[in-house]
């Protein structure tokens, strides 16, 4: 085996002895990288110990960047690599500490390094964790028409009740605008409820009665949305029949047959 087969074993399997250990050292750096990022940020030890967090996100970058490298070198597929999701959150991942040298601040970004940590359901083979993940994926793919209508009806009622609350309301009492009352709107509807904005008029005060109550009507509803699209899901999920010895009857997240263990997606 060559040393191109062997760094691709290493960096992309995990069932040898130092796959995992390079998985489990990179796991290691990046949870590093996100506390520094962290506590780089809070003004009280950025002060004693900034160089230092600095030397650390440099260092831990130009490795990262020579891993990112060192992927792309030793798969055969190069752009499907490139721009998948793992590879593009290991790009983003690298680019923030770069960018910082041309804009100030940027290197907060690297935050985006902790999505890099979802290679744990792999490495630790949490597969069941995935199938859950991709089960809830697919059903809310099967719910964007109707997310995306209650979503536009939300909208518009935030806007009708904003526009409202402007004319109720007035200036004077902090409505100073229809894109204000609608942010107040969106916070009474959500039942966030900041309080920077309240109305004072026993009409306005009815009006945010009304808002608060079909605020929690409204929040069921998209949880109705994906509960039964979820159900459906499972129920697919149980039908399919295992391509290798045709049985149904597996359970709702189900990844392979349980009478011979083949994959059911294949």
């Amino acid at each position: 085996m060559n040393l191109r087969k062997k760094l691709f074993v290493i960096i992309f399997g995990t069932d040898t002895p130092a796959g995992k250990a390079f998985d489990v050292a990179l796991l290691i750096a990046i949870v590093l990288s996100v506390l520094a990022v962290m506590l780089e940020s809070v003004s009280s030890i950025e002060t004693g110990y900034g160089d230092i967090f600095r030397i650390i996100e440099w260092a831990l970058t130009i490795l990262f960047s020579l891993e990112y490298i060192t992927r792309i070198y030793v798969t055969d597929h190069k752009r499907g690599y490139i721009f998948s999701f793992y590879g593009l959150i290991d790009l983003l991942s690298l680019l923030p500490t770069y960018l910082s040298l041309i804009l100030a601040g940027t290197q907060y970004l690297l935050i985006i390094r902790a999505l890099r940590l979802l290679r744990v359901f792999r490495i630790l083979k949490l597969g069941r964790f995935v199938g859950e993940g991709e089960q809830l994926a697919r059903a809310l793919k099967s719910s964007r028409h109707k997310i995306t209508v209650f979503m536009a009806t939300v909208v518009m009622l935030v806007v009708m009740m904003g526009t409202i609350m402007y004319l109720v309301e007035g200036g004077e009492n902090g409505f100073t605008s229809i894109p204000r009352s609608v942010y107040w709107a969106i916070v009474t509807l959500t039942t966030v409820g900041y309080g920077d904005i309240a109305p004072q008029t026993i009409l306005g005060q009815m009006v945010a009665s009304f808002v608060m109550i079909l605020g929690y009507a409204i929040i069921a509803v998209p949880t109705g949305i994906v509960t039964v699209a979820l159900g459906k899901e499972k129920e697919r999920q149980a039908s399919v029949a295992c391509p290798n010895c045709g049985e149904t009857d597996h359970e709702g997240n189900a990844i392979h047959c349980k009478f011979c263990g083949q994959r059911l997606d294949q």
